[in-house]
This record gives C-alpha cells, sequence and structure tokens, in this order.
C-alpha cells in the first residue's frame, strides 16, 4: 500500500475520494470529454469557470503528477504535504480548524477521514 492508497483508493489530506473524482478519471484515461463534462459541473457547482484543460490531476497527494490548480494554495494539502502524512487522519492534530469549512460542506470528507482514523487506532499506528 502507497502512501496515497488504500486498498483501492486514493484518498486525498481532507477526504476526497479521488479515485473515485471525475478529474482523477479524466487525466488517468486522458478522456477530453470527459474533462469537459467535470469543467461544466464544477463550474455550475462552485461558480468559477472551468475549462476542459483545467482539469488535470492524478490526486492530491501524489507527489508527480498533474494536480489542479488550487492545489498550489490549498491549505490543507500544504500543511499535509510539509508534514508528509498520507492524509489528515494521520495528523496528531487531527482534526483542526484547517477541516472545519470543508467538513460543513461536505460532511462525508469527514466521514472518511474518521473511517480512517478509526482504522488507524485498531493498528496502533
Amino acid at each position: 500500500m502507497t502512501d496515497i492508497e488504500r486498498v483501492d483508493k486514493i484518498i486525498s489530506y481532507c477526504g476526497i475520494v479521488c479515485s473515485e473524482c471525475g478529474a482523477y478519471h479524466a487525466t488517468k484515461n486522458n478522456d477530453n470529454a470527459q474533462r469537459k463534462q467535470v469543467a461544466e459541473e464544477w463550474s455550475k457547482a462552485y461558480g468559477h469557470a472551468m475549462k476542459p484543460e483545467d482539469i488535470n490531476c492524478n490526486g492530491c497527494t501524489s507527489v508527480k503528477g498533474k494536480k489542479l490548480g488550487y492545489c498550489a494554495v490549498c491549505e490543507i494539502r500544504n500543511c499535509g504535504s510539509a508534514k508528509g502524512i498520507p492524509n489528515c487522519a494521520y495528523c496528531d492534530s487531527y482534526p483542526c480548524g484547517k477541516l472545519g469549512g470543508i467538513f460543513q460542506r461536505s460532511p462525508d470528507l469527514k466521514t472518511n477521514l474518521n473511517e480512517i482514523r478509526n482504522e488507524i487506532k485498531q493498528q496502533g499506528v
């Protein structure tokens, strides 16, 4: 198991399941039609115009490879990357204030990280 994979899932620092994300699949499959679809969906959902060429991502926690533009300024990603942890569930400070806003918008991310955190505790890591 690599630092970003959990069996068949790739989990971002904040708990997004990258391996289920349209941007990840569009990049992995080099699928321009899917890039266009994701750009349109995200433009509507986030109120920010995105272009298909913006949709390139190998997963937030990938050391090498393509990442969405926001990754460069993402406070959560930058923190986790600096600490060298697979995702926030592995952090001694979990959960911290950096996660509050994203957990409010997407409670399922907290659920994902809590499940990992519970597994970590059970394994005594």
